[in-house]
């Protein structure tokens, strides 16, 4: 499943809300880890979990430095294009993504880290 929905409807916030709830009661194992480091301004910046932007959903948002984090597991190596779109979506209204596989959260948490910190800083 996916980690950022699309939506059509005219109620799209509606529905945005509604998956925005499903998804914070299941989190993937990469985003409990991330979170735990993204709390409570763990890394100098507020950070939400699964907060809508647009007609997204994000994964991570530091609303206050525009910045988001998305965690790729598997199907994004076969959706990049609809990764591209968002992140051009996402750029438009102000945001800076920065990507990590679920690989390098799990095998190199203190570059990505480090990585975040530079871009909240930068």
């Amino acid at each position: 499943m996916k980690n950022c929905y699309k939506t059509t409807s005219p109620d799209r916030y509606r529905n945005l809300a509604d998956k925005a709830k499903g998804m914070r009661t299941k989190p993937t194992e990469a985003e409990k880890l991330l979170w735990e480091y993204l709390r409570a301004n763990r890394l100098g910046a507020k950070f939400r979990r699964q907060h809508p932007l647009g007609d997204y959903i994000a994964d991570f948002v530091c609303l206050e430095k525009r910045l988001v984090i998305e965690l790729d597991g598997k199907c994004h190596e076969q959706d990049r294009e609809h990764d591209e779109l968002r992140d051009n979506l996402l750029l438009k209204l102000g945001y800076r993504t920065v990507r990590f596989t679920n690989e390098e959260l799990f095998g190199e948490i203190e570059c990505v880290l480090t990585k975040i910190r530079n871009c909240l800083n930068g």
